[in-house]
């Protein structure tokens, strides 16, 4: 009885490491763009912190608290 040989078997090793590399070249370049894009936003990050000048008033406030005595 006659075998089948099938060549394609052979290049599994060399078909593996070539989809890997793929795969991991697409995640790398994704991840990468990732880091890259968040550290260069224009967005306020948590550590930077903006300081609002306060309002002020066109006339003086003054405060008074009433107690009540029994």
């Amino acid at each position: 009885m006659k075998s089948r040989s099938n060549s394609l078997g052979a290049l599994h090793p060399i078909l593996f490491f070539a989809v890997m590399y793929v795969v991991v070249l697409f995640l790398s370049i994704f991840i990468c763009s990732s880091l890259f894009y968040s550290l260069n936003s224009d967005t306020v990050s948590v550590g930077k912190q903006i300081s609002v000048p306060a309002e002020t008033n066109s006339f003086p406030v003054q405060v008074s608290t009433a107690a009540v005595v029994h």
